[in-house]
C-alpha cells in the first residue's frame, strides 16, 4: 500500500469521525444551527395561507381598525353576533379563561369578535356583550355591504334564518377562529370546542416565535 493511498483513508476516517461527532451533539443536546425546529401547534396550522390577511372595519366606537392596530400581539378572531345562544359566548368565555391562564403575557393577546349580524348588533349592543367578557375584546361591525366580501375574503359562512317574528331571526355561521401571530401574519385555525388549555399552548408559543 502506498503512502498516498494510507493518507487518503486517514484522511476519510478523520472525515467520518468528525461527522459522526457532530451527529451525536445534535442528538444528544439539540445544539442551536443543527437543525431548524419548527412550532408544533394543537390547532391547524395555515401559515402562508393567502386569504384573511386583514380588515378594515369600525368598532363600537366607531373608530376604524386594521390588523396593525394589534401588532405585537397575538389576535384570536371570531365572527359571531350577540343574540347567538350557544357557540358565541361559549367561544368568548373560553377566550377570557385563556387570557388568565395566559398570567402575565394575558395582556399580549387580543381578541377580536366581528359580528355577522350588523342589523341587530349595533355599537351600543356591542360594547355591552364585549364587557361581559372582558373589558379589552375588540368588537369589529361590519356595514350591510362590507359584510359578503369580508366573509368570502376570510372563506367564513354566515347565512340569516328566519324566526317567528322579523327579528326573531338567527344566523347561521362559521364557529373557528383565526390566530395571528404578534408580526399580524395568519398562522392558526382553531375550531370550536378545541379547549382551553390547547389554546393558551398555541399562543404561548407564538409569542415565542
Amino acid at each position: 500500500m502506498t503512502s498516498s493511498s494510507i493518507n487518503k483513508r486517514q484522511a476519510l476516517g478523520r472525515i467520518a469521525m468528525a461527522a459522526a461527532s457532530v451527529a451525536a451533539a445534535c442528538a444528544g443536546v439539540n445544539l442551536v444551527g443543527c437543525s431548524e425546529s419548527k412550532p408544533s401547534f394543537n390547532a391547524v396550522d395555515i401559515t402562508g395561507a393567502d386569504y384573511a390577511k386583514d380588515f378594515s372595519l369600525a368598532d363600537a366606537n366607531g373608530r376604524v381598525r386594521t390588523m396593525a392596530d394589534f401588532k405585537g400581539k397575538v389576535v384570536v378572531l371570531f365572527f359571531g353576533y350577540a343574540q347567538c345562544p350557544d357557540v358565541c359566548p361559549t367561544t368568548m368565555t373560553e377566550m377570557a379563561q385563556v387570557k388568565q391562564e395566559l398570567g402575565s403575557d394575558g395582556d399580549k393577546l387580543q381578541v377580536l369578535f366581528v359580528t355577522v349580524d350588523p342589523e341587530r348588533d349595533t355599537p351600543e349592543v356591542m360594547k355591552a356583550y364585549m364587557g361581559a367578557f372582558d373589558p379589552s375584546f375588540v368588537a369589529l361591525i361590519p356595514t350591510a355591504e362590507q359584510l359578503p366580501p369580508l366573509a368570502k375574503d376570510f372563506k367564513v359562512y354566515y347565512k340569516k334564518v328566519d324566526g317567528k317574528t322579523p327579528t326573531s331571526y338567527s344566523m347561521d355561521h362559521s364557529a373557528a377562529s383565526f390566530i395571528y401571530d404578534p408580526q399580524g401574519r395568519l398562522r392558526l385555525y382553531a375550531r370550536y370546542g378545541a379547549g382551553i388549555p390547547p389554546m393558551v399552548a398555541d399562543i404561548k408559543a407564538l409569542l415565542k416565535s
